[in-house]
């Protein structure tokens, strides 16, 4: 994780409730709104972090909770298994029988078990998190 996405999901840990808004970040952290924005983005996007909108002030408040693990290996296994999908469909246009078909081909299969064994394992294990 880069060290600005490190710095405000740490940030986020910390807090007593698990929620900042930007402003806080920005002055919590000493960093530009710019940074701040940035690496939420890349949390939100990832599932580390979500965000919620303050109705009354008209302002996101960014939230860690419980389950931001469960959800980061998901949205990872699902990105991982596009991969994998994508290896595989280009070893099948190229054929399994070149060189580069079966490489492919060997590492889309492989991607697809470890992440269907990641998935089995996030879902036996959420109870953790809860």
């Amino acid at each position: 994780m880069p060290r600005m996405m490190a710095r405000v999901h740490v940030d986020l840990l910390l807090s007593e409730d698990g929620r900042r808004t930007a402003a806080e970040l920005v002055r919590r952290l000493k960093v530009s709104p710019a940074s701040v924005s940035v690496a939420v983005n890349s949390l939100v996007q990832y599932g580390y972090v979500r965000r919620e909108r303050d109705p009354r002030r008209r302002r996101d408040i960014y939230v860690v909770d419980d389950e931001a693990w469960y959800h980061s290996v998901a949205i990872s296994a699902r990105q991982t298994l596009e991969s994998a999908r994508a290896a595989m469909a280009a070893a099948e246009t190229l054929g399994p029988d070149s060189s580069v078909g079966q490489r492919l081909l060997r590492a889309g299969t492989f991607l697809e078990r470890v992440v269907e064994d990641m998935k089995e394992s996030a879902d036996r294990w959420r109870t953790l998190l809860r």
